[in-house]
């Protein structure tokens, strides 16, 4: 099957058709097989195409799609529509299939449904929000881990783009195999994943293509490693190699410290094989910020910027986490900033890994610290997907067809295409179960979610960590729960929002940071508002 044509002209009109008004959601419409068959979705009365602000209304989709037959006859497909669009403009409709089932994941569902050119989404697994917000069909059935699987749920059911939403499943190779039986997919192969897979193969690169980075060591030995933080002196920074969660880093502020993360990782083998190799690392002193480009094997365009923060309590107190908020733009991230991090990091990593032999089609996610002592950026890290909770800010800012954006990564089409942003601020503040990120209970009652959507059209509440129980009621099962959006005007205005909807939700099991947005909020209205 030969990969979708990207329209540039079509999409640009289809935009500027959407834009008139904040968000436009999917049309009814239909998705064609080779042969006869033909499904009709979206045929509930009271359906519409256009909505303001954050619609929350469902559609036929809502709900999760528990079953569906995965050894129908395999066939060619169509994984794309054509019409003509009420401007008389042919429109390209797409079927999209998202993997992965967090808070990303919902963004993503998000922003593909107000796509233009796309028809209709899938989400497998999904969770409970997605499916009961109608932003995509959830596929609670499809085993992610089974490629054959979801190959053949791709040609049954015509999808023409899949988006792979969390890394493992492209460390584990999902990518590669979508790609050999023709699938357009969004996502690098494992080979390139091996950036966000193993540090020490991303140190390598950098090393070896002149891209700014910590000075470091690898060890498997934990007295060569202790040794070595010894020598080098604290603050220090020790990391699992492999995939670790998001939790196999420690800032190590003490010898004792450093030692236990060396000791925990390669001797009690807390992270298992991800953390029988260690990275020790330069600590750097200044400001983090999320830089995202998406990469189409030989060009890379940059996104809004955005920056999160990791540590667990106000004041970036406490143990790292996946993340706890999140807001774009970053101020730190001038335009200087942005061309020097394209010039120096984004563009020598694409072309080095192009040279190595594993182009790279994706998002690269390069975590950076910008340097208190000389300003410049240096690359901390480096993700092969959208992060989280930064996916959520960035999603609800993105005024493009994100559906057309990344098939044309997909065709290595990205030159032609440009990223359209809402002005204004965007912030989310992830609300977790007490404990994270150590042990926390589950099945805890959250009340009062659709009140706390109503306090503005500008906000949205993704679902990470939740489910329902026996009676109905929203429960959190997860460490991160929910990721409570807004924007606004300017920071502060996304500030206030985002906050006033997080106060009307009623849940004691559940906490969250109250200083998101420090960095860029000034210093005296942040002290007022805490």
């Amino acid at each position: 099957m030969a990969c979708i044509a990207y329209n540039p002209t079509g999409a640009l009109n289809s935009l500027n058709k959407r834009f008139s008004k904040p968000f436009i959601v999917n049309r009814p419409s239909s998705v064609f097989f080779n042969g006869a068959k033909k499904w009709n979705f979206l045929q509930c009365p009271g359906v519409t195409r256009e909505s303001y602000g954050f619609s929350s209304s469902r559609s036929f989709f809502a709900g999760e799609l528990k079953s569906f037959s995965e050894n129908s006859e395999k066939s060619d497909f169509v994984g794309v529509r054509s019409s003509k669009g009420d401007d008389g403009f042919s429109e390209d409709r797409l079927v999209v299939l998202v993997i992965g089932g967090g808070g990303r994941e919902h963004a993503l569902c998000y922003a593909l449904q107000r796509s233009p050119s796309c028809d209709t989404v899938f989400c497998a697994p999904g969770n409970v929000g997605i499916s009961s917000s109608g932003n995509a069909t959830c596929l609670s059935d499809l085993d992610i881990s089974d490629s054959s699987a979801v190959i053949s749920f791709c040609r049954t059911w015509g999808v023409g783009l899949v988006v792979v939403g969390p890394e493992a499943p492209l460390v584990a190779g999902l990518a590669n195999d979508l790609v050999k039986a023709g699938i357009p997919t969004f996502g690098p192969s494992a080979e390139a994943a091996a950036l966000e897979g193993s540090k020490d193969f991303m140190k390598k690169l950098c090393y070896k293509y002149g891209i700014p980075t910590a000075k470091y060591q690898t060890f498997t030995d934990p007295s060569a490693a202790k040794q070595y933080i010894q020598e080098q002196r604290v603050p220090i920074v020790i990391k699992a190699d492999g995939l670790a969660a998001g939790k196999g880093v420690v800032v190590a502020m003490t010898l004792d410290e450093a030692y236990e993360a060396v000791d925990s990782m390669l001797v009690k083998g807390v992270f298992g094989s991800a953390g029988c190799r260690v990275i020790v690392e330069e600590f750097l002193e200044g400001d983090e910020a999320s830089f995202f480009a998406l990469v189409d094997g030989e060009t890379a365009i940059p996104l809004e910027s955005a920056q999160d923060h990791k540590r667990v309590g106000d004041g970036d107190k406490g143990p790292n986490t996946g993340g706890m908020g999140a807001y774009s733009p970053a101020p730190i991230v001038t335009e200087e900033i942005k061309s020097l991090v394209m010039r120096s990091i984004i563009l020598p990593t694409v072309k080095g890994m192009s040279e190595e032999g594993c182009k790279f089609v994706g998002v690269l996610f390069a975590g950076l610290m910008i340097e208190k002592k000389t300003g410049l950026p240096k690359l901390i890290e480096y993700n092969v997907r959208f992060g989280d909770p930064e996916c959520q800010v960035l999603m609800v800012r993105l005024e493009s067809d994100l559906a057309q954006v990344l098939l044309a990564a997909c065709r290595g089409e990205l030159s032609n295409v440009s990223l359209e942003w809402s002005p204004g601020s965007a912030m989310v503040v992830v609300m977790a179960s007490k404990g994270y990120p150590g042990k926390y209970m589950k099945g805890t009652v959250i009340r009062n979610l659709e009140e706390a959507e109503q306090v503005s059209p500008s906000i949205k509440i993704f679902h990470a960590g939740t489910s329902t129980d026996s009676n109905g009621n929203i429960i959190a099962v997860g460490g991160r729960v929910l990721g409570v959006t807004a924007i606004g005007k300017d920071i502060e205005e996304a500030w206030d929002r985002a906050y006033q909807a997080v106060e009307q939700i009623e849940w004691p099991e559940g906490f969250f940071r109250r200083d998101i947005g420090w960095r860029a909020l000034p210093h005296k209205q942040l002290a007022s508002n805490l």
